[in-house]
C-alpha cells in the first residue's frame, strides 16, 4: 500500500479503519506482522487521516502515531466538496448526518469497491488492502480534482467516477 501512495503522488494517506487487526472472524494474512505494519506506518504519521474501525481498540492506537479512534472524520477538499469518512459499522452510506449536494461518504467495513451517485452524495468505499470479499481483488481508493477511483494492486481501475 504505501508503495501504491508514493507513486500515485497524493498528498494524504486514509485510512477508514481496522488498521493492525481484521477481528476474530478474518483468517489474517499469510505473514501479516501488525508491529511492523504499525511501524511502517508512522513513518507516514504527518500525511495520515484515519478513522476507528470495529476490530481497532486503544492497544492499537498506542502503537500508532497518529489518531485513528473516531468514528467519523469531515474533511473539506479545496473545491467546497467535503468528505465523509467512517468505516462503516457505526455511520455508513446509509445512515450518516445531512450532508450537501456532491459530498462524499467514504466507508470501509464491507471491502467491496463502490463508487456511485446516490441521490445528491457519492458513496464510496476502496475494497480491501488485506482482505478484499466478493471476488474483488485487494484495491485502495484515489482521489483527484476530477475524478473517484478504486484502483487494484495491479493498476486497474475497478470502478470509478467523474467528479
Amino acid at each position: 500500500m504505501i508503495e501504491a501512495f508514493e507513486q500515485s503522488g497524493a498528498q494524504q494517506l486514509i485510512i477508514l479503519g481496522d488498521v493492525l487487526n481484521h477481528g476474530p472472524r478474518n483468517a489474517l494474512p499469510a505473514g501479516y506482522d501488525p508491529i511492523a505494519v504499525a511501524d511502517l506506518l508512522n513513518e507516514y504519521a504527518a500525511k495520515i487521516i484515519a478513522v476507528r474501525g470495529n476490530c481497532d481498540s486503544e492497544v492499537d492506537q498506542a502503537l500508532l502515531h497518529f489518531p485513528m479512534m473516531s468514528d467519523y472524520n469531515l474533511v473539506l477538499l479545496p473545491s467546497g466538496r467535503r468528505i465523509f469518512l467512517t468505516h462503516g459499522h457505526t455511520y455508513n452510506i446509509d445512515n450518516h448526518p445531512v450532508l450537501a449536494a456532491g459530498d462524499i461518504i467514504a466507508c470501509g467495513h464491507i471491502h467491496v469497491p463502490v463508487a456511485e451517485l446516490k441521490g445528491e452524495q457519492i458513496d464510496f468505499n476502496p475494497g480491501s488492502v488485506a482482505i478484499p470479499r466478493n471476488g474483488h481483488p485487494a484495491s485502495y481508493g484515489l482521489l483527484n480534482d476530477k475524478r473517484l477511483s478504486v484502483v487494484s494492486f495491479e493498476g486497474a481501475e475497478l470502478v470509478g467516477l467523474d467528479l
